[in-house]
């Protein structure tokens, strides 16, 4: 009861750079209590660790969000309301990623391959797939490979917000995690470079590490960006139905907005998969 009763989102909304430090915090206690309640199993129970007060946190701000929908408002004022419950994710998101990416940099190898051995055996398969994909089909038939898999992710993110309330959290939280392994391993590679030029045999030991690839980080935050939006929106109807709201006239505006988010979350997703097939491999 603890952890969920820190943040308060009504309260908080104004503030959201302060869901960067809620991050950073709920991941690491996730991560640690993973690793010692559940040892070897610690990649993906710490996972399930920081969402459980993430989910309480993240069903209020969208009851919060649909007692806005429920006032009578003009779409344009609704959709600059959601956008401070967005930054509000955006900060907790980019916070979960700063704790793996410290903690997969400088925890001793050992430990790191076991906390995370589930993310990283994700980024290995992306990365195989990726080149597999590449050599195989043009850029069009990539596209609507992408577009498929995020597509899935996209629906997933809809319908757990939909029948969990914060459900959603699950499945950012292990976005976030495997880009801060991602994150974490390059910053390792660099100290594990360093060492070597300084011919420093424990550092380069140390961090020894499977090399991971970040060729998905310029377009990841736009695709986070439109799971959070679909997230939002299935969260606003969940919170609807829960509460007997169908049952009302403004039960039809909620939709309407929710349809809104659904949109504009589907165009982001689009515009990242572009971005991920045309504009990333010209900047690395």
């Amino acid at each position: 009861m603890v952890l969920e009763s820190v943040v308060i989102p009504e309260s908080w909304e104004n503030h959201p750079q302060r869901m960067l430090i809620i991050g950073f915090l709920y991941s690491t206690v996730g991560l640690f209590l993973g690793l010692i309640v559940f040892g070897k199993y610690a990649s993906l129970s710490g996972i399930f660790l920081t969402t459980i007060p993430l989910v309480v946190i993240m069903h209020r701000a969208f009851t919060c969000e649909e007692a806005k929908d429920m006032k009578s408002c003009q779409e344009y004022a609704l959709m600059k309301e959601h956008l401070h419950v967005l930054y509000f994710f955006i900060y907790l998101f980019l916070g979960m990623v700063i704790s793996y990416s410290f903690w997969f940099t400088f925890l001793p190898t050992d430990i790191v391959n076991n906390v995370c051995s589930s993310q990283i055996d994700t980024i290995s398969s992306i990365s195989r797939q990726v080149s597999a994909t590449g050599a195989a089909i043009d850029k069009l038939g990539r596209l609507e490979v992408i577009l498929n898999n995020n597509l899935m992710v996209w629906g997933f993110c809809i319908l757990f917000s939909f029948l969990y309330g914060g459900g959603a959290i699950f499945i950012l939280t292990w976005n976030a995690s495997v880009i801060g392994v991602a994150i974490g391993s390059v910053i390792r590679e660099g100290l594990r470079t360093i060492a070597r030029l300084q011919n420093n045999p424990l550092l380069i030991n140390y961090f020894t590490v499977l090399p991971l690839g970040l060729s998905y980080l310029v377009h990841g935050l736009p695709e986070i960006v439109s799971y959070f939006l679909a997230a939002l929106a299935g969260g606003i109807i969940s919170v609807a139905v829960a509460c007997h709201h169908y049952k009302s006239k403004e039960f039809w505006h909620v939709v309407w907005d929710s349809l809104d988010l659904v949109i504009v979350s589907l165009l982001v997703l689009l515009a990242a998969a572009f971005t991920e097939v045309y504009i990333t491999p010209i900047l690395l």
